[in-house]
């Protein structure tokens, strides 16, 4: 595996640090280098937030990433702030239920997501985050799927578990329309 790096965003409450941190915590279930760098405004809920997740087989120089790989963007603001930013070649994961336009990017394999409709069929509207971290995951294969699903159960367990079936659901939905999408990146 090379090393990657994922800039996830959007607005706070969206649930995309929680996203970045299952990927963050399944590449380490795998022995690879992480780091994870949060950025989010004095605002939680409504402010922008984001997310940069670098994961490698080699020690990590720097988590600080102008031109990132991969783009995860559950909204507008965060499409147009960052999408210009990806690397050439790169991935963009775009939330089509709160953004209205693509990237206009040909030099990167946009994937088109309508996350919260498919959160909302696997049981739950509040997991738009995890639809996009997995088509994220299944267009680029970036960890195994059983891990992110490992580090889900993990995060909603105890007196949360009876979250974890509709989390795994909506992960397991993005997934399956990455994969329809895949790329070598």
């Amino acid at each position: 595996m090379k090393g990657t790096e994922v800039l996830m965003a959007g607005f706070g409450g969206q649930g995309m640090l929680l996203a970045g941190k299952i990927l963050a915590h399944a590449a380490m279930s795998r022995g690879l280098e992480v780091s994870w760098l949060p950025s989010y405004g004095p605002e939680m809920r409504g402010g922008t937030a984001n997310v940069t997740v670098c994961i490698s087989e080699h020690p990590i120089g720097s988590p600080l990433i102008t031109n990132p790989r991969a783009l995860l963007v559950m909204n507008l603001p965060s499409l147009e702030k960052f999408a210009p930013k990806v690397r050439p070649g790169g991935v963009i994961v775009n939330n089509t239920s709160l953004v209205n336009k693509t990237s206009e990017r040909d030099d990167c394999t946009e994937v088109l997501v309508p996350a919260r409709q498919l959160a909302a069929g696997a049981g739950t509207d509040r997991a738009a985050n995890f639809v996009m971290l997995g088509a994220y995951v299944g267009a680029t294969d970036v960890v195994p799927a059983e891990a992110i699903e490992a580090e889900i159960a993990q995060e909603f367990s105890g007196r949360k578990a009876k979250f974890i079936p509709a989390n795994v659901a909506a992960f397991q939905s993005g997934l399956e329309l990455g994969r329809k999408a895949a790329v070598t990146a």
